[in-house]
C-alpha cells in the first residue's frame, strides 16, 4: 500500500506526450497533414513509426502512468466534483468516477483533497478505472476507530436516521450509536433535526466483541464549556453584578447561563417577599443582572442573588411605625403555632395563635386565618435590627375579661355552649372569649364514668358560676349545682338503723345489689344476706332490709338482711363506752403478755397500768 501512496504522488501526465525525435520528413507530412485536414485512416495504415520506434514511445508512457492493482486500497486526489459524482485521479491513465453520496459524510470536501479509495476494476468494459471510497473506508475502518478511541481524537460522522433512544451515525464507514442525552448538553425535543447533518463526535465506547461504538457530540460540547468555566470562575469575585440568561427554572430556583457558566439563584434570593415558585419572579430565556454570593472554583458552583440587587424592605419601612400602631396585610404562611402576615413585600409580622383571641382554650391558627385573607392587627413588638416583627388580632377587640365578675357573678346561673370534653371535665363557651371549665365531679350528683355519659360537643348546658381566676383566664363552673341533692332525702328516709323493703337485684361471690324505693341501690355484703332458714336469696326476691351504714361523700348505702331477725337486732345497739374499749385492751394484753418474751414483760406491764387508769 505505501507503493501506491508513493506512486499516486508521482507528477501527472499531460495529455500530449512528448515523442522521440524522428526525420524531418515525416514530421512535414504529419504538420501538413494537419493543415490540410488529418486522415486518421491513412495514418493508421500507415507506416509513420517503425516498430522499434512504436516500443519505445509505449515504454516511455507506461513509465508516466502508476501501477495499478484491483482489490487495493490507494490514495488519489479529487479532481472534480458534481452533485452526481467524485471525480479522483489516482495516477492511472484513466480517472476515476465515485458516486457523491459516499462522501456526504463529509460535506467540506474540495477538489485537491486526497481521499483513500479501493480499486475495484482496473478497466471495465468501457474502459473506465471504477473506484469505490466507501468500500476503502470499510476496509480501514475497525482500525481507525480504535486508533480515535485510543487517541481521544475528535472525529467528523454523518448522522444517518433517528432510532429508539437516539441517533444512527456513519464513523468511518461503520454505523455508530449517538444515544439521545448525549446529543447536547440541553435537553433535546426534536431530533429529527439532526437528520442528514455532519457533526464532530467523540468514540465514548467500543465494544470490540461485537464491534459496537457509541459516540457522543455532549461530550466535546462540556469540554468546551469547561474551559470556560475555568476561564470565567477564575475572574469571578464575591459581589460582582453580572448579567445572564434564564437557562431553567426549578422549585427550587433559577439557573442563569453567565456566558459559558451557570450559576444558582435559590428561591431564597430572588425575592425579600415570599414566593411560592420562582416562576412569579422571572421567566425562561429572560435576561437579568445578578449578583455573585459565593463560588466554588473547585466545584464549578456559583451562589447568585436578585433581590440583593434592590434595597431591604425592612430598611425602607416607616421610620414612624411602632409598637400599638394598627397595620394591614395579607396572610402569606399558616403554621399550627400562628400566622405570617405580609405587611409589605419582605416585610412579615408574625400572628401566634395566643394572639388570635381571648379564649384560654388551645387551638390552632388554621381554626380562626386562611392563607390569603386580609387582616387587620396591632403591633406588639417592633425589633428593626433582627428584622422581627409579633402582631395581635385580639388587640382590636375589647377583652371580656376585664370586667367579668361583673357580668358574671358568683352563683349566677347561665347558658353556655360545650365545645370540648375531657376525661376530667367539660369545657363550656359562655360567649365569644370566655370559656369555663365543668368539673366531672360537678356534672351530676351521682357517679359517673365519662363526661360523655351526660353531655356531647355542640350542646346547650345549664351552668351556675362557682370561682374565678382572672389572672390567668379560668373560670370554674358547676351544673349539678342547679339541681336539688338526692342524698338531702335519702339521708332522712334512710337513716342507719331503718328498716325498708329491698329487691335483690344481682348476687355476686362477695356482695348483692339492692335495689330501694326511689330508684336507690344498696350494697348487702354475702355475710349479711343468708337468710334465716341458711338460704341465699337469688336476684327478684324481695326482702326487709336493715340500713347499716351510709356514706355521703362516697354516695354508698350498706344494708343488711341478717339484722332483721337476729336476736341481737332487736336490742337498742349503743355504742360502746371508753371503760369498755379499755377493758377489751387490757385483755387483749394480758392474752398476748403470755405469748411475749421476758424483756417485753415490763413494757407491757407499763403499758397495761395507763390503759387501766384511763390514760
Amino acid at each position: 500500500m505505501e507503493e501506491n501512496k508513493v506512486q499516486a504522488e508521482e507528477p501527472q501526465v499531460e495529455a500530449t506526450v512528448e515523442t522521440p525525435a524522428v526525420e524531418e520528413p515525416k514530421k512535414k507530412v504529419l504538420n501538413a497533414s494537419v493543415e490540410s485536414g488529418f486522415d486518421w485512416d491513412a495514418f493508421e495504415n500507415d507506416d509513420v513509426y517503425g516498430d522499434e520506434d512504436k516500443a519505445k514511445v509505449a515504454q516511455m508512457y507506461d513509465q508516466t502512468l502508476s501501477k495499478v492493482v484491483e482489490n487495493d486500497v490507494v490514495e488519489g486526489v479529487v479532481t472534480s466534483i458534481s452533485k452526481r459524482e467524485v471525480i479522483v485521479n489516482i495516477g492511472y491513465k484513466s480517472e476515476g468516477v465515485i458516486m457523491a453520496p459516499e462522501f456526504r459524510y463529509n460535506p467540506e470536501l474540495k477538489v485537491g483533497d486526497k481521499v483513500e479509495v479501493f480499486v475495484e476494476t482496473a478497466e471495465d468494459r468501457k474502459g473506465q478505472l471504477v473506484l469505490s471510497h466507501k468500500k476503502a473506508r470499510a476496509l480501514r475502518s475497525w482500525d481507525m476507530v480504535n486508533e480515535a478511541f485510543n487517541n481521544n481524537e475528535i472525529v467528523k460522522g454523518y448522522v444517518k436516521t433517528r432510532t429508539k433512544g437516539g441517533m444512527i451515525v456513519d464513523i468511518f464507514g461503520i454505523e455508530a450509536f449517538l444515544p439521545g442525552s448525549q446529543i447536547d448538553v440541553k435537553p433535546i425535543r426534536d431530533y429529527d433535526q439532526f437528520v442528514d447533518t455532519t457533526m464532530d463526535f467523540k468514540i465514548v465506547k467500543i465494544n470490540q466483541e461485537f464491534r459496537n461504538v457509541v459516540v457522543s457530540h455532549k461530550a466535546l460540547i462540556e469540554a468546551e464549556l469547561e474551559q470556560q468555566k475555568s476561564e470565567i470562575i477564575s475572574k469571578l469575585e464575591k459581589g460582582q453584578v453580572l448579567e445572564g440568561t434564564v437557562k431553567n427554572i426549578t422549585s427550587y430556583g433559577v439557573f442563569v447561563d453567565l456566558g459559558g457558566v451557570d450559576g444558582l439563584i435559590h428561591i431564597t434570593d430572588l425575592s425579600w417577599g415570599r414566593i411560592n415558585h420562582p416562576e412569579e419572579v422571572v421567566k425562561l430565556d429572560e435576561k437579568i443582572r445578578v449578583v455573585i454570593l459565593d463560588f466554588d472554583e473547585s466545584k464549578k458552583r456559583i451562589a447568585l442573588g436578585l433581590k440583593q440587587l434592590t434595597v431591604h424592605p425592612w430598611d425602607a419601612l416607616d421610620p414612624n411605625l411602632k409598637v400599638g400602631d394598627k397595620v394591614k396585610g395579607k396572610v402569606v404562611l399558616i403554621a399550627d403555632y400562628g400566622a405570617f402576615v405580609e405587611i409589605e413585600p419582605g416585610v412579615e409580622g408574625l400572628i401566634h395563635v395566643s394572639e388570635m383571641s381571648w379564649s384560654p382554650r388551645l387551638r390552632i391558627a388554621q381554626d380562626f386565618l386562611k392563607v390569603g385573607d386580609e387582616v387587620e392587627a396591632q403591633i406588639l413588638t417592633l425589633d428593626r435590627e433582627e428584622k422581627k416583627m409579633s402582631l395581635g388580632l385580639k388587640q382590636l377587640v375589647p377583652n371580656p375579661w376585664e370586667n367579668i365578675r361583673e357580668k358574671y357573678p358568683v352563683g349566677s346561673k347561665h347558658t353556655a355552649t360545650v365545645r370540648n370534653i375531657t376525661n376530667f371535665g367539660v369545657f363550656a363557651e359562655l360567649e365569644e372569649g370566655i370559656e369555663g371549665l365543668v368539673h366531672i365531679s360537678d356534672i351530676s350528683w351521682t357517679k359517673i364514668k365519662h363526661p360523655s355519659e351526660f353531655v356531647q360537643p355542640g350542646e346547650k348546658i345549664d351552668v351556675v358560676i362557682l370561682d374565678f381566676d382572672e389572672e390567668n383566664h379560668k373560670l370554674s363552673l358547676g351544673h349539678k349545682q342547679l339541681l336539688p341533692n338526692p342524698w338531702d332525702e335519702i339521708e332522712s328516709k334512710f337513716a342507719v338503723g331503718t328498716i325498708v323493703e329491698g329487691k335483690v337485684v344481682s348476687v355476686g361471690e362477695k356482695d348483692a345489689v339492692i335495689a330501694l324505693s326511689d330508684n336507690v341501690e344498696a350494697i348487702c355484703f354475702a355475710r349479711e344476706l343468708v337468710k334465716e332458714d341458711g338460704t341465699v336469696p337469688v336476684a327478684g326476691e324481695t326482702l326487709p332490709f336493715k340500713v347499716i351504714e351510709l356514706r355521703r361523700s362516697t354516695k354508698k348505702i350498706v344494708v343488711s338482711h341478717v339484722k332483721t331477725y337476729a336476736a341481737e337486732a332487736t336490742k337498742a345497739e349503743k355504742p360502746a363506752s371508753e371503760a369498755d374499749n379499755t377493758k377489751k385492751a387490757v385483755k387483749k394484753i394480758n392474752s398476748n403478755i403470755e405469748k411475749t418474751t421476758l424483756g417485753d414483760i415490763d413494757a407491757l406491764a407499763a403499758l397495761k397500768d395507763k390503759l387501766e387508769k384511763g390514760e
